[in-house]
């Protein structure tokens, strides 16, 4: 499988403060790792370019781009408790965003199999009004908008496995029929950002061929046991009925029992299961287009191995 990976080094400029879990070395040590072991030869490597600002209207309200685009900090500046950003989370941002829209591009178009977007701030948790939990601008929302709005898929499917809630990604796109979301998270974690989407009434409705949301919620202390029991209860039978035409990965590394971001304990076999699962599924339903965009992930190493495993999956190797 031809597999594109998309960064830049305007990405490892943002710092969001000394000793923020959401730093730079996150994405040097994945691309050591890829180079250790003699994957990064077979990828097609690629520039991020800066998304546009018509490009994120699809997504965040324009109060938040001028809010957000409007700050022009000279040290570093607190949005919020956990999210942070100084006078290179711009650039940085528009680059995490832009990748994955230029990843879109090259898997719709052919350019691409498939597609690993090494970037940073993550973007999950960005909500169409507003930045939290680290993140900006929504990454992934950015590519399925691409996906939707030029390209007319009729039917795309976000599967989440961070370990935190996809909040803002659910705030997005609720209620939009083409979109179905797969999440899996720890079910006591960032619930002071859980929007009005996530309602326990909104979150399991219409789930199938009308998109909707499937969350799975596990309990402290799950491990791997619990997690494929949710993949292959809950989300297989919803996507394989919804039947979507690409395929958005929301890979968050933090579940691992070594990341002290959540209390869940998944191994690496984990993570290369669920990722052979969103391999095949894409394969099943939509002709192998797939894009996933690095989210959580904390501890440096586990996040390079299980990193690594993900972008092998990807490639076939």
């Amino acid at each position: 499988m031809d597999t594109a990976f998309l960064t830049h080094p305007a990405c490892d400029r943002h710092l969001a403060g000394q000793d923020h879990a959401e730093r730079p070395e996150r994405l040097a040590v994945i691309e050591d790792a890829l180079i250790a072991e003699g994957v990064f030869d077979f990828l097609q490597l690629v520039e991020a370019p800066e998304a546009t600002r018509a490009q994120l209207e699809r997504i965040h309200s324009t109060a938040h781009l001028d809010e957000f685009l409007g700050r022009k900090p000279s040290k570093v500046q607190r949005i919020d408790a956990d999210t942070l950003m100084d006078a290179a989370t711009i650039p940085a941002a528009l680059r995490a965003a832009g990748a994955v829209i230029r990843a879109t591009e090259m898997v719709v178009t052919g350019e691409a199999g498939n597609a690993f977007c090494c970037v940073r701030p993550p973007g999950h948790h960005a909500t169409r009004d507003s930045a939290m939990g680290f993140c900006f601008f929504n990454n992934v929302a950015a590519g399925v908008a691409q996906a939707l709005e030029v390209h007319g898929l009729e039917r795309v499917a976000v599967i989440d496995f961070d370990a935190h809630a996809s909040n803002g990604t659910e705030d997005i796109f609720h209620g939009d029929p083409r979109v179905l979301l797969c999440s899996v998270s720890q079910a006591d974690l960032f619930t002071a950002a859980q929007t009005a989407a996530q309602t326990a009434a909104s979150s399991e409705a219409a789930v199938g061929v009308a998109g909707g949301v499937v969350n799975v919620h596990l309990s402290r202390e799950a491990g791997g046991a619990e997690f494929r029991e949710g993949v292959e209860c809950r989300w297989m039978p919803a996507l394989d009925a919804f039947r979507p035409r690409m395929v958005f990965v929301s890979a968050g590394f933090d579940a691992h029992v070594a990341d002290p971001m959540s209390d869940l304990r998944l191994g690496d076999d984990d993570f290369a299961w669920v990722s052979g699962k969103v391999v095949d599924l894409a394969a099943r339903h939509a002709e192998g287009r797939l894009v996933s965009v690095l989210e959580g992930g904390y501890e440096l190493a586990s996040l390079a191995r299980c990193a690594t495993r993900h972008v092998r999956i990807l490639l076939g190797i």
